[in-house]
C-alpha cells in the first residue's frame, strides 16, 4: 500500500485497536494463476507462541482456498472511515481529496484442522456474541448443526508485514484543520463524522 510518510501509522496499539474494531475485511491471494478475493470477518489473536495471528474461515466451495496450498502468501485488508474533502474548505486554492484509515496485513496461511477448528470458530462467536441478550455458544449446539463445519475451511494467517495509513489532512495547517473538521460535521453523514473525530484524535 502507498503511504506517504506522514500519513503512515506505525503505533501497534492503535493499530490493533483498529483491527479489534473493523474485523471484516478483505482476503486476497493467486489461485489458479488469478488474484481472488473473499470478504469475511477475520480475528486478531495470538498463537501458542504468543506472536499476532489472524483467524478465519472460507466456504470449501470457495475456490480461493485451492491456492493456499500452491502459494501461502496473502494479504488481507482493513479498511475503516473515510471521508470526501472539499478544496472548498481551505483558504486557498487547491483540489479536493480524500481521508481515510486503511490496514493491509501480508502474511503466510495455514489450515488447520481438527480440534482447532472448533476453537477457531468459538472465538470469532464468542466475539461477536458477547454482548447478546441471548448469546449463542458453540459449545452448546447440538452435534447435527455443528456437522456444518465439515462445509469450511479454517485458517491462520501469521502476520508477516503490517501497512497502515491515517490520511487526516496531517499537511494541513492548524486553522484549515481546524476548518476541514468543523464542515465535515456540518455534513452530519457518519463517516464524516467519524473522520472528524479522528482527526480530534490525531496529534499536531
Amino acid at each position: 500500500m502507498y503511504t506517504p510518510e506522514i500519513y503512515k501509522n506505525e503505533n501497534r496499539e492503535e493499530i490493533n485497536a483498529f483491527l479489534h474494531t473493523n474485523r471484516f475485511g478483505i482476503l486476497v491471494n493467486q489461485t489458479d494463476g488469478r488474484l481472488c478475493a473473499t470478504h469475511i470477518p477475520m480475528l486478531l489473536t495470538t498463537n501458542e507462541s504468543g506472536d499476532s495471528i489472524l483467524q478465519g474461515h472460507l466456504s470449501k466451495e470457495n475456490p480461493q482456498s485451492n491456492g493456499f496450498l500452491e502459494n501461502d502468501t496473502v494479504l488481507a485488508i482493513f479498511s475503516g472511515p473515510h471521508s470526501y474533502i472539499s478544496s472548498s474548505w481551505y483558504d486557498h486554492e487547491n483540489v479536493p481529496t480524500w481521508n481515510y484509515l486503511a490496514v493491509h496485513i501480508y502474511g503466510k496461511i495455514k489450515i488447520v484442522e481438527g480440534d482447532a477448528v472448533a476453537q477457531s470458530l468459538k472465538s470469532l462467536v464468542d466475539k461477536y456474541e458477547q454482548h447478546s441478550d441471548n448469546p449463542i455458544r458453540i459449545e452448546n449446539l447440538s452435534p447435527k448443526t455443528m456437522l456444518q463445519m465439515r462445509g469450511i475451511v479454517a485458517f491462520e494467517i501469521e502476520i508477516t508485514e503490517i501497512q497502515a495509513t491515517k490520511k487526516l489532512s496531517q499537511n494541513r495547517d492548524d486553522k484549515n484543520y481546524t476548518n476541514i473538521i468543523t464542515e465535515l460535521e456540518k455534513t452530519k453523514e457518519h463517516q464524516a463524522i467519524k473522520i472528524a473525530n479522528e482527526m480530534k484524535k490525531c496529534p499536531r
